[in-house]
């Protein structure tokens, strides 16, 4: 906290500054600085276009030309610029839920928004057609719903957009553990009069790994095309395709056993860093693509029509093997697979929304009316072999963590498959079948009272039909279909104490879960009601030296009531209620600055106290196990030249920081993943027809680790080089 009541009071200091410059500046911020992080006002947050300054809700958002400079290619990889936000899981390419997966305000959230609309990925995506990402802070159900959000923010992908004129380049990179890449961007009007124009956006990768066995082959083709018949009507039609073959990354598991009294940190079990410790051919193939349409329409000056629709398919077929820990021996470890076959999900998402700006007496209001549709249709298929090594009775036995000369490597695609093969027809698949159908209707309004104050009221109707098939092997009252209506609000504050340059702000949000059926202690079948979370936050927005600093600092509180918890009695060891409490607080600070001519600084730091406040007595006021890490940090610098005869000449450096990870916590024991420091390096130039660039990431060779309820090593110290040719 000393910390932030230091920066708090620097801000301070430059607001006073800030006064005293010439308001009336006439070039704005996103004129005059060129190749570097520019701060943009959002118009997905709340549906509607807003400034920063006088939005409510917390966001952050990454330009594309910081990650050009960085040299990052992928959504994930740009995740380290984000404040409060902690990678968890990377993708595995699982149709459904293989998506990479993030700790926000210690909520888990995935990435499921295109430009405001469905989009979910569930591989790696490819940043070749990304515009900038924006993170939305908190629950954001009013809005967005329940399907595509979590209690902890919204991850938005904003999209590149056809222009109109001929241009484009094309781009290769290479680099450290066989990584290398070819990208093209391509745009064109299609017609003369340019009312009808083409972009084209695609890129191959490949990538090794630092381990012994492991790699990761995408592609991504993202065409896009823009029609404007008339002044008043736009069209939009996108797709992009997501396709991913690899081997997963290495994840460990712990689960509970007295082992867990020997050891609680990762760094106790003295694992080979660079030995995957399994065999080759264990790949998994994934593939997502989705559509996209847009119609935009100006029925007058002061309302328009935006008309969206989406769909999302993933697949996948192949092997996910796993390794973990349990029993009385941190010195042995179990091998396994869950592998998929044919899985698929698929999902479409209609979209409808009027957004006015218009006066009422001397009061503006600018308001969005919207009708959501979106159909979720599951056929997941889940094969397991729980325990590829067998003792004589045919049980799982664990394996050697520390033998010299102990075969790994039997552990292959070649044998797993033997072992599928031998119990064909005698398997019990996992299988999630089943529709889920939302519709919700919406308003949001900002009223400006007077022309420093502003507030906004927003409301969601919800109903939600959910229609299973098949969950796990079950076939009694959980296959029925069952329906939920819920109302979810949201209110917004904010007063600008200097017009466009201070704010204070102040929210309270909303957003819930449809859960599914639960058994209680008398062993009856129930149907829960949503689980749901409130927050309430404020905090102060500034937006100084013509928009050359702009800072948020804000404390949050969520509540999480109705959660299922457990309560295991005589005969019903799944017995559940529907009681649970969570309770997350937390203050967020972020800078964006651009201090003097090409020098560029985001700095960003968090800390997240997440418990349950009533729960089942092994986790009660613990902190869950996948909130991640209370204290993070984020920072980057750089600096380029703009005139003389090193333009175009930039570099930079960063690194983010977490604390503690604690992935299993609970009165029985707990196992932790350690603190760390990761930095990372660039540099490039930039002309008018090429680009060159590198980096190096991870520069100290830090061994750190990620995690989800698991534990994932990081890629050692690794650099890659670029090369664009611009036309």
């Amino acid at each position: 906290m000393k910390n932030v009541l230091i920066c708090a009071s620097m801000l301070g200091s430059m607001l006073a500054f800030s006064q005293k410059k010439d308001s009336a500046a006439t070039k704005s911020i996103d004129e005059v600085i060129i190749n570097t992080y520019v701060k943009k006002d959002s118009e997905y947050s709340n549906k509607m276009p807003l400034k920063a300054i006088e939005n409510p809700q917390v966001y952050s958002s990454v330009d594309k030309i910081i990650l050009e400079n960085q040299g990052i290619y992928t959504v994930d990889d740009a995740f380290k610029n984000i404040t409060g936000l902690q990678t968890m899981w990377t993708s595995n390419g699982r149709a459904g839920d293989g998506g990479a997966y993030v700790s926000l305000r210690g909520f888990v959230s995935a990435n499921s928004l295109r430009n405001g609309v469905l989009g979910a990925v569930t591989g790696t995506i490819d940043a070749i057609n990304l515009e900038k990402i924006e993170v939305l802070k908190g629950p954001s159900g009013t809005l967005f719903g329940s399907l595509l959000t979590s209690y902890g923010g919204v991850i938005n992908r904003v999209t590149k957009k056809p222009y109109e004129t001929f241009g484009g380049n094309i781009n290769l990179s290479g680099g450290s553990y066989d990584t290398y890449r070819a990208a093209v961007d391509i745009n064109t009007p299609l017609t003369q009069d340019k009312k009808l124009l083409f972009r084209l956006n695609s890129a191959y990768t490949n990538e090794g790994t630092f381990q012994t066995e492991g790699f990761r082959r995408n592609l991504a083709i993202a065409p896009s095309l823009s029609y404007k018949p008339t002044d008043r009507l736009s069209i939009n039609l996108d797709m992009e395709l997501f396709q991913m073959k690899n081997m997963s990354d290495q994840t460990f598991f712990f689960y509970s056993g007295d082992y867990l009294k020997k050891v609680s940190n990762i760094k106790d079990l003295n694992l080979d860093y660079k030995n995957s410790y399994l065999g080759k051919d264990l790949t998994n193939t994934g593939r997502s693509i989705n559509f996209f349409g847009q119609v935009n329409y100006k029925i007058s000056n002061s309302i328009t029509s935006t008309t969206n629709f989406s769909s999302s398919s993933s697949y996948s077929n192949g092997f996910m093997p796993y390794l973990y820990f349990m029993g009385t021996d941190p010195n042995m470890m179990y091998r396994s697979d869950q592998s998929t076959r044919d899985s698929r999900k698929r999902s479409i998402n209609f979209q409808q929304n009027f957004n006015g700006d218009f006066r009422i007496g001397n009061l503006r209001n600018r308001v969005v009316v919207g009708f959501d549709y979106l159909r979720v249709n599951n056929n997941q298929n889940f094969y397991d072999i729980n325990g590829f090594d067998k003792g004589p009775d045919g049980t799982s036995v664990p394996v050697p963590l520390h033998q010299p000369g102990f075969n790994y490597t039997n552990f292959n695609g070649s044998t797993l498959q033997e072992k599928y093969n031998a119990i064909t027809g005698n398997e019990t698949p996992y299988i999630i079948k089943g529709i889920q159908e939302n519709y919700a209707v919406y308003i949001s309004n900002v009223l400006n009272i007077t022309n420093n104050l502003n507030v906004l009221m927003a409301l969601r109707v919800d109903s939600f039909n959910n229609h299973p098939g098949i969950i796990g092997s079950a076939n009694s009252k959980e296959t029925e279909q069952f329906k939920q209506t819920f109302f979810s609000p949201k209110l917004g504050i904010v007063y600008e104490v200097i017009k466009d340059k201070v704010s204070l702000f102040g929210n309270y949000q909303n957003s819930f879960k449809n859960l599914t059926f639960y058994t209680d202690a008398n062993k009856v079948i129930r149907t829960p009601d949503p689980e749901q979370a409130n927050q309430v936050e404020g905090g102060i927005k500034t937006n100084l030296f013509n928009g050359k600093v702009s800072s948020t600092f804000s404390y949050y509180n969520i509540k999480v009531k109705d959660v299922l918890r457990n309560i295991p009695s005589e005969g019903n060891a799944n017995a559940q209620i529907q009681d649970g409490t969570i309770v997350s607080r937390g203050v967020e600070l972020e800078i964006n600055a651009y201090l003097v001519k090409g020098f560029t600084a985001i700095a960003g730091f968090s800390y997240n106290d997440s418990k349950y406040t009533k729960a089942d007595e092994s986790v009660l006021d613990l902190r869950p196990n996948t909130s991640g890490s209370p204290y993070l940090a984020n920072l980057y610098a750089s600096y380029q030249f703009l005139d003389g005869k090193l333009k175009g000449l930039g570099f930079g450096v960063g690194g983010n920081y977490a604390s503690e990870n604690k992935i299993y916590n609970a009165k029985d024991g707990v196992f932790s993943l350690p603190s760390y420091v990761v930095l990372n390096a660039n540099a490039y130039y930039d002309a008018k027809k090429f680009r060159i660039g590198v980096k190096v990431d991870n520069f100290t060779n830090q061994h750190y680790w990620i995690g989800y309820t698991t534990a994932n090593p990081q890629r050692l110290i690794n650099a890659v080089g670029t090369v664009t040719y611009k036309f």
